[in-house]
Parts: structure tokens; sequence; C-alpha cells
């Protein structure tokens, strides 16, 4: 019998039209056995001949994996970027690949402007202070008046650049895909708005070309006080030299929900001026919600185009 594997940490398979069309259709459901991101070994293992579709997470999609899955029609990603999915081999293999852009969008938004603010306010480490019976009196940074640079103007992006607007921030921002800007914004190349700006914020997709944009020379040419988020991918960030810049003062903090191995366990965890989230930006119920159902859609229908269910009702 086909096989659709769903290698997400977690995913509700009982109240999803997509999941029932699945069923319905004949194909067995077989989910994540460890509730937590799959290595190489173990996702490729998952993949067995009989899986035809499958519901990915973030585990790694390699040419290696995806070349022993011998009958795999159809991946269906449940977020938004394809970075760990070697989408060449899968071309080759005429496998379609397909994700879900916009269910995660306000949640990662949100997630941004939380980490933003609680690096400028000092949330995090106000809240263990009082917890441990201390009642400091931190002084904190205003958005209002800060300078704030987006790297990459996407749906995410222009969305967090909207709210920095309206704050009373100085926004600018740099993405040579873009062709329009947004009213109040002003682009320009990477170094002038690294130099530039009181915070800068990741938002562009991982690939070979973006590996460890911000790297030691990027660090270096950002304003001294500067604070540095990312919810995007942890790979767009050298790790290493992002510790000495903030170790030696240069940079004033750091909000951080990706990193380059998940789960983090470094250096950075040492340092109180940094927040740190697991991986969480697109955790809100609303969205995930939105994000399972709209995964589960694309892959019933791109096993439809695949000739191995019939395109019957849709979800």
């Amino acid at each position: 019998m086909s096989e659709v594997v769903i290698s997400t940490s977690s995913f509700d398979v009982e109240n999803n039209p997509g999941i029932d069309l699945l069923r319905a259709a004949g194909l067995q459901i077989a989910t994540n056995p460890f509730g937590r991101k799959l290595t190489e070994d173990e996702i490729s293992k998952l993949l067995t001949d009989s899986v035809v579709g499958l519901l990915a997470g973030v585990e790694p999609l390699t040419a290696q994996v995806i070349s022993k899955a011998k009958n795999l029609r159809v991946i269906s990603r449940c977020g938004v970027g394809l970075d760990n999915v070697d989408q060449a081999a899968a071309r080759e293999r005429d496998i379609f690949v397909v994700s879900t852009p916009d269910a995660p969008v306000d949640a990662v938004v949100e997630m941004t402007m939380g980490l933003m603010l609680a690096t400028l306010r000092q949330i995090p480490e106000a809240d263990r202070q009082v917890r441990e019976n201390g009642w400091p009196r931190l002084k904190g940074r205003l958005l209002k008046v800060r300078t704030v640079g987006i790297l990459g103007l996407g749906r995410i992006g222009s969305k967090v650049a909207g709210i920095c607007s309206a704050f009373g921030a100085r926004v600018i921002a740099y993405d040579p895909m873009v062709k329009k800007t947004l009213p109040d914004v002003e682009c320009m190349d990477l170094q002038k708005l690294l130099s530039q700006s009181d915070i800068v914020s990741l938002h562009i997709p991982y690939n070979h070309e973006t590996h460890h944009l911000i790297d030691k020379e990027s660090l270096a040419a950002m304003k001294p006080g500067a604070v540095l988020i990312n919810t995007a991918r942890g790979s767009l960030v050298e790790e290493a030299e992002l510790v000495k810049a903030l170790r030696s003062g240069h940079l004033w903090g750091a909000g951080l929900d990706v990193f380059e191995t998940e789960p983090y366990s470094g250096e950075l965890c040492d340092l109180p001026q940094v927040v740190l989230t697991p991986h969480l930006a697109s955790s809100a119920v609303e969205s995930r919600r939105e994000m399972e159902l709209e995964a589960a859609r694309n892959l019933y229908l791109g096993l439809c185009e695949a000739g191995i269910v019939c395109n019957g009702d849709q979800p």
C-alpha cells in the first residue's frame, strides 16, 4: 500500500481535510516517531519504497536522501523556506516541491517584533533578575528613535518595515530583487545599510550566496551599539564572529530564533544581552493550523497531478 510520511515534529492528523482525502484515497499516513527534527539518516529510513508523498519539516532532504526515495512524487514543505531540500535533485527525479509561504507570515512578523522589543528593553534579563529576588533598574532603548535596517522586503520583511515605521522608527532596506520600494522606506546597498542601522533584521532566503552574509566583515561594518535580529535562517550569520562582536561590546545585543545547528547550546547562551528562542517564529496556534491545512492540501493536489490519487473533492 502507498504511504505518505509526515516528518514535521508535530502535526494534527485528525482535523485536516487534506489528510482525510489522502486516507480516503487509500494512502497510509506515517508520522515522525521522534517528535523532533529528523537527521539525514532518520528521514532516509522513513522514505521507504512505499512512500509517494512527504509532508516535510526542516530535516535535510539531501540528494542522497532523495535518490533513495524510489517512488517519492511530491514534497510538500510545512513552512516557508526550501533551503533544506536539494531542489536540483528533486527536479532530476521529477519530484514536485512546494511550500506554504503565506501561512506563517504574521506569526514570524510578530516574533520579529517581539525579539526586537525584548532585546531593546532587556525584558528577559529583567525577568530573570526579578525571579532571583532582584529589582534591576535596567535602561533599555526606544525603537521610536532608531534606524531599522531590513534585509529582504518580501512578505515578512515588508510587514516588519511597516510596523517599525508605525513605531516612528526610520526604516531603510536592502533587497536587490525588489524593484518597487515601500513608502517611507529608503533602499540602499548592504554596506551603507549596515553602517547606518541601529537594528538589522534579517528576512532573506538562505542559499549558497547568502551563507554567512553576516560575517566578520559585515559585523565590523555595523554601527557600534547596534542590535541584530534573525528570524530567517541561522546560517545567514557566522555565529562565532557574532559572539565576538557581542563580547567586545561592538554590538549591544541580538535577538535570535534560528541557529546554524539546532537545537542550539553554544556560547550565545552565556550572553545576557542576547534573547534566544528555539525556532518558534511560525509556531503560533493559528499560523500553525493554516500551515498544516495548506501543506496537506498542496500534498494532495500534487499527488492528484502525479496521478497517484484521483482528483475528486478538493480540501
